[in-house]
């Protein structure tokens, strides 16, 4: 997941992504592969997919962090799957703390870790593919479903920790169960525009271009950003200011669905039969 909360505008960059899969030999060679860490960090940076629009944490911690993942699991010989699959276990175990174990300080700094590490190697895998040459439909397959699977679990893991473990209950228990809502509606929006995109001829919104990425749009779309949603979950030690601050992201990433829903809808409607 990516993946991804999604990580919003952050998720339509993953369709450009280089295939995953395992049909290069990820082993350095002395012509195709660098001969150190910082020499692979290099190819990474100089291979990144376009920034325009991506919120600022996955803009400026997530893919960095992503990068140097990428990096350390190129010259562990792991492939984009095997990174793919341990940001399902990183996720999974923040998801299942959430529901299993009553709130803690500890215990909110191990869910908001598990989340950060495992949105980090969701951007790993993709930065590994292109490293690497490409990869297979099977294996952008398995990201996707990943991140559509993260999308959903982490808002209804809170729900039951809330309901399980707190005094929190009534409307306040919907806020987890429309979020994940917001979020999968906004997940298959935002892939489905990139493949009718790619599918009628139109740029996709990760394709590069030779403008820099303004920073406003990043500002601005902070507030519906998973990495900024992950790190939150310190406070879940403090049931009432998470869910304040929970309340409020949620607010923010349904006014976002609203919003982009008549652009995107617009656009579809320019793109050429």
């Amino acid at each position: 997941m990516d993946g991804s909360r999604n990580a919003l505008v952050e998720v339509e960059a993953e369709l450009e992504d280089a295939r995953r899969g395992t049909v290069v030999d990820p082993r350095p060679g002395p012509e195709t592969a660098p001969q150190g860490l910082r020499a692979t960090l290099g190819r990474l940076s100089a291979a990144q997919k376009g920034a325009a629009g991506a919120p600022l944490y996955s803009r400026f911690v997530n893919r960095p962090l992503g990068r140097v993942f990428a990096a350390f699991a190129f010259h562990a010989a792991l492939t984009p799957n095997a990174v793919t699959a341990l940001s399902a276990a990183a996720t999974a175990t923040g998801v299942a703390l959430l529901a299993l174990v009553s709130p803690s300080v500890p215990m909110g700094l191990a869910v908001a870790a598990c989340l950060v590490v495992g949105y980090a190697l969701d951007a790993a895998d993709g930065q590994l593919a292109r490293l690497r040459g490409g990869g297979s439909p099977a294996g952008e397959w398995l990201d996707h479903m990943v991140d559509a699977a993260k999308a959903s679990s982490l808002h209804l893991a809170v729900l039951i920790g809330l309901y399980r473990h707190t005094d929190v209950d009534g409307a306040w228990l919907l806020v987890p169960l429309g979020y994940c809502v917001v979020d999968a509606v906004t997940y298959f929006g935002t892939m489905l525009n990139e493949a009718l995109r790619a599918q009628h001829g139109a740029p996709t919104r990760a394709a590069p271009t030779s403008q820099p990425a303004g920073i406003g749009r990043s500002v601005l779309t902070l507030p519906t950003d998973y990495g900024l949603l992950a790190c939150t979950f310190v406070l879940f030690g403090w049931t009432w200011p998470f869910v304040s601050v929970y309340t409020v992201l949620f607010a923010a990433a349904a006014g976002f669905l609203a919003l982009a829903s008549v652009k995107w809808y617009r656009e579809m409607g320019r793109l050429p039969r």
